[in-house]
């Protein structure tokens, strides 16, 4: 005990004693990929300067972008985009002041994780075949 007779408790929630909720896990989601599409846009860059710059510099900026690194990158990438896209989308019905409800909340947010891995899953399957 404290003085005064106070119980000591915790000033704020300890990470060992909190537990993630699906609205907190999204939104550090949602800053994360933020953060990945801006790294992801500076070999976007990359690949477009390489283009510009002649044959010889864009042989080896599309030999690293189809490596397994690359093609990893690169997947990582669409992952954000396609989730960042669609957070982004529940964000602006949350600005409209649609889906506030708590069922609301959690159907949004997995119907985002949803959205994520079909937008990925149909980006990547239109992109091999017209590349073969």
């Amino acid at each position: 005990m404290q003085s005064g007779g106070k119980a000591a408790r915790p000033l704020s929630p300890h990470l060992q004693i909190y537990r993630p909720q699906i609205t907190s896990v999204l939104s550090i989601l949602h800053r994360i990929t933020g953060v990945a599409l801006s790294v992801g846009t500076l070999m976007l860059t990359w690949w477009l300067l390489a283009a510009a710059a002649g044959p010889d510099h864009f042989a080896l900026a599309h030999g690293f972008i189809t490596s397994w690194l690359g093609y990893l990158l690169l997947l990582g990438w669409s992952v954000a985009l396609f989730y960042h896209l669609s957070n982004g989308i529940r964000h602006l019905a949350w600005d409209a002041g649609w889906g506030f409800e708590l069922p609301q909340v959690y159907k949004s947010g997995y119907a985002v994780l949803a959205a994520t891995v079909i937008l990925t899953a149909i980006a990547w399957i239109a992109g091999l075949a017209m590349g073969s």
